[in-house]
């Protein structure tokens, strides 16, 4: 019966962040968010295509799901349930059920779902993340290196396997969906925020 809840909290999760707000928005805008800019569903070229505002909402939406995906984690099958729902959410996000499995690169909601499950490491990233995007101005490269070092620092708390599986699944999804970025930033061609 216990095993129930973890899949309860699996398909939750992943239900949830099926809801690509990105998507959502940009067809409410008469277009598909992943045919036009750099084709990401997330609120980066939400930003670059239509704007602060919508970008915004996207921003909240996609954080308000990673969070609603680990509480009802939670709520099903304790603790650990938290980390699975939040885990498939971010799949959820990247491989919409609702849109034929083409999403974002899960960013926003990665952070939404390591801020609840582990504040301090998650926030301790963030920062990483912030200086590292004001200072190069490449939003990518403060998304890798803050997934990264949440890795990092799950590791050396060592108190809980499941929680440093959960971190390095985690980052390590986040990392491989901008090997993308990654070739153009070693190619000196990824945009940089602002342009």
């Amino acid at each position: 019966m216990e095993v129930l809840y973890y899949v309860a909290s699996a398909l939750a999760g992943y239900l949830l962040g099926s809801i690509n707000s990105a998507v959502i928005i940009s067809r409410a805008k008469g277009k598909d968010i992943r045919t036009v800019g750099s084709g990401n569903a997330g609120a980066t070229n939400i930003l670059r295509t239509f704007g602060k505002g919508a970008a915004g909402l996207v921003f909240l939406i996609d954080i308000l799901k990673g969070v609603a995906a680990v509480l009802l984690g939670r709520a099903l099958a304790g603790e650990y349930g938290g980390y699975l729902a939040g885990f498939l959410a971010v799949i959820g996000h990247n491989f919409p059920l609702y849109f034929g499995f083409k999403g974002g690169k899960g960013i926003v909601t990665s952070l939404a779902v390591m801020v609840t499950v582990a504040p301090t490491e998650a926030l301790t990233a963030m920062v990483i993340a912030v200086v590292i995007i004001y200072v190069t101005r490449y939003v990518s490269l403060g998304s890798i290196v803050g997934s990264f070092f949440f890795a990092v620092l799950a590791i050396l708390r060592q108190d809980d396997l499941w929680f440093c599986i959960f971190a390095i699944a985690t980052a390590l999804l986040a990392i491989l969906r901008h090997i993308g970025n990654i070739k153009r930033l070693c190619t000196g061609t990824e945009r940089r925020i602002g342009k």
